[in-house]
C-alpha cells in the first residue's frame, strides 16, 4: 500500500509590480477567494483594475436578465470598492454562452492595450477545479482567451483596428495569473486581509439569496479554501495561483 504523498509547498507570488488588469467571466468571480488578495495589494499601493466580460445577467434564476445584469453590476462595483479597486468595466458579452474566439481575444486585447497593466490575472480555465468537480463554461473561454489575449496585445499587426481605435501595442505584461487553478504551485498571503475578502463577496446580496446552499456561506467557503492555501505557503490563509510568466 502506498502512502499519499502530501502536495507541495506554495511558492509566494512576485509582488514586485505596479498595476494589475483582472479579467474574469462574472461578477464575483473574483470574490470567490481573490479578492482577498486585491486588498493586500491595493493597500500596498498597487493599482488594480476590474473588467467583467458578462454582466452575469444570468445568474439569479428567479430575476429576469434584463433586471438582473444591471442589478449585478452594481453590487460588482460596490463589492470592489471594498477591497480598493474604483475602476470596474463591463464588456457586454452574454452570461452562460460565452465563446473563446476572435471577437473575445480582441475585447480583451483592447482592455490590455488600454491599462497597461504589469499583471494580468484571471480565474482558473482548467476542466476542473481539482478532482471532478467540473469548471464552468464561461470562465473556461475567458480564462483561455486571456492568455492569448495579453500576448495579442503586444503585437501591432494582429487586430490591427485596435490602433486606428487610438490603442497603441502593450507588451509590458511580465506574468499571467490564474486563481484558484488546480494546477497552481504560487499564492499570496492573505491573513490579514480575509475579513474584507469575506466583506466583498457579501457584497454580492441578490446573488448569494439567489445561490443559496454551500457557496452562499461567504465566510464559511472562503475560509475552506483559504486554508487548504494557506496550509501550502505556510500562512493562516492564502490564496492559489497559476502563474504563466512572460518574460
Amino acid at each position: 500500500m502506498t502512502e499519499q504523498q502530501a502536495p507541495a509547498p506554495f511558492q509566494p507570488v512576485d509582488e514586485d509590480w505596479r498595476t494589475a488588469l483582472v479579467v474574469v467571466a462574472h461578477p464575483d468571480d473574483m470574490e470567490y477567494g481573490g479578492a482577498a488578495a486585491v486588498a493586500r495589494w491595493t493597500d500596498q499601493g498597487k493599482k488594480v483594475v476590474y473588467v467583467m466580460v458578462t454582466s452575469g445577467e444570468a445568474g439569479i434564476d428567479g430575476t429576469a436578465p434584463e433586471q438582473c445584469g444591471p442589478l449585478r453590476e452594481a453590487e460588482q462595483i460596490a463589492s470592489a470598492a471594498l477591497v480598493g479597486v474604483d475602476t470596474v468595466e463591463f464588456l457586454g458579452h452574454p452570461d452562460g454562452v460565452v465563446e473563446y474566439g476572435l471577437p473575445l481575444r480582441r475585447d480583451i486585447a483592447r482592455a490590455v492595450r488600454r491599462h497597461r497593466p504589469d499583471i494580468v490575472i484571471t480565474n482558473n480555465f482548467r476542466d476542473t477545479w481539482g478532482g471532478v468537480f467540473l469548471n464552468q463554461a464561461d470562465h473556461i473561454a475567458v480564462g483561455r482567451a486571456t492568455l492569448d489575449a495579453v500576448r495579442d496585445a503586444g503585437n501591432r499587426w494582429v487586430f490591427r483596428e485596435l490602433v486606428d481605435e487610438g490603442y497603441e501595442p502593450w507588451d509590458g505584461v511580465k506574468e499571467i495569473w490564474a486563481a484558484g487553478s488546480p494546477e497552481s504551485a504560487h499564492a499570496a498571503d492573505t491573513t490579514e486581509h480575509f475579513d474584507r475578502g469575506v466583506a466583498s463577496l457579501e457584497a454580492h446580496k441578490a446573488y448569494l439569496a439567489g445561490l443559496g446552499g454551500a457557496m452562499a456561506d461567504a465566510r464559511g467557503f472562503l475560509e475552506g479554501a483559504g486554508r487548504g492555501a494557506g496550509t501550502r505557503l505556510g500562512t493562516r490563509f492564502a490564496v492559489a495561483f497559476e502563474v504563466f510568466p512572460l518574460r
